[in-house]
Formats: C-alpha cells, sequence, structure tokens
C-alpha cells in the first residue's frame, strides 16, 4: 500500500508540475515582449536579413534595441539613437588565429544619433568549446549577443560626446 501512494503523490505532483509549466509563458513570449524597441531606440536589420538571413538579423533585431538602452541608461545619456546594421560575419567555429585560437566576429552598421549619422563597427573574440560543436546555433547565438553587446557599449559612447 505505501508504494501506492508514493505513485499516487509522484503522478499528482508531476501533473501539477505540468499545469504550472503550461500556464506559465514560453521563453519565445517573453522574447518577443522584450524586444519591442524602448523609446528612443530603432534598430533596421534589413540590409543583414537580406544578406545573412534569420535567425542572424532577428537575434540582432531582438538583442540590440535593449542593449543600446541598458547603455545610454548606464551614462545618463538621452539620446534619439536609430541603428542600421549592414553586416554581420562569424569567425571559424573551430578556432582562428587570434590569442589563445580565438575566431574574431565583426558587426558594422550607421548609428544616427541624435540626427547625426556615423558609422559603427565592433568585433568580439570567440574561443571556441567542444560543447558548442553540438549545440552550434545556441554558441552561434551567444556569439551575435557578445557582438552587439559590444556595439552598444560603442554607440552609447557616440551618444555622451
Amino acid at each position: 500500500m505505501p508504494e501506492s501512494r508514493l505513485t499516487r503523490r509522484a503522478a499528482s505532483a508531476a501533473l501539477l508540475a505540468l499545469a504550472f509549466g503550461a500556464a506559465a509563458p514560453s521563453r519565445g513570449a517573453l522574447a518577443r515582449v522584450r524586444s519591442r524597441a524602448p523609446s528612443g531606440v530603432r534598430v533596421d536589420v534589413e540590409a543583414l536579413r537580406a544578406s545573412v538571413g534569420d535567425p542572424t538579423a532577428a537575434w540582432v533585431a531582438d538583442f540590440l534595441p535593449g542593449q543600446i538602452a541598458q547603455q545610454l541608461a548606464r551614462r545618463g545619456a538621452r539620446a534619439s539613437v536609430s541603428v542600421r546594421i549592414d553586416t554581420l560575419t562569424l569567425g571559424s567555429n573551430t578556432g582562428g588565429f587570434g590569442p589563445a585560437g580565438s575566431s574574431y566576429d565583426n558587426i558594422g552598421g550607421v548609428a544616427t544619433i541624435d540626427g547625426v549619422e556615423r558609422p559603427v563597427r565592433a568585433t568580439s573574440s570567440y574561443y571556441p568549446s567542444p560543447v558548442d560543436q553540438t549545440m552550434i546555433e545556441q554558441a552561434n547565438r551567444e556569439r551575435v549577443r557578445a557582438l552587439t553587446q559590444a556595439l552598444a557599449y560603442w554607440i552609447a559612447q557616440d551618444a555622451v560626446r
């Protein structure tokens, strides 16, 4: 009999967890909510989408507006920022010629800060990991996140000058 109760408890707990899990918003839904651009920040990835496609362009559109807003807030800058991303290249996934076998990733475009247009670009280093080779899409997403973070830093630097 005790074995039967334990099974019922486990089944009840599993059903309860499933019910709460289904009621919670999915990670994709949360990502869509967060991807709305903060006021004063606009990011255009259409040129990037035409050259590299999705999901890369979608990742940039998702990450960059919030990162720019965060960097501007850190500096106390109140600027209107519009960014057009034209290029994004990811170096080799298996290693490159940088320090400790790293690869270089690059992103570039044009930022318009309070009506003044200027070219922007950023570079980040990627250090390959054996785990990344089995989860290539997730690794590339994190590489794009690092690139957009670096670009947001430099855009905010330009905004406070």
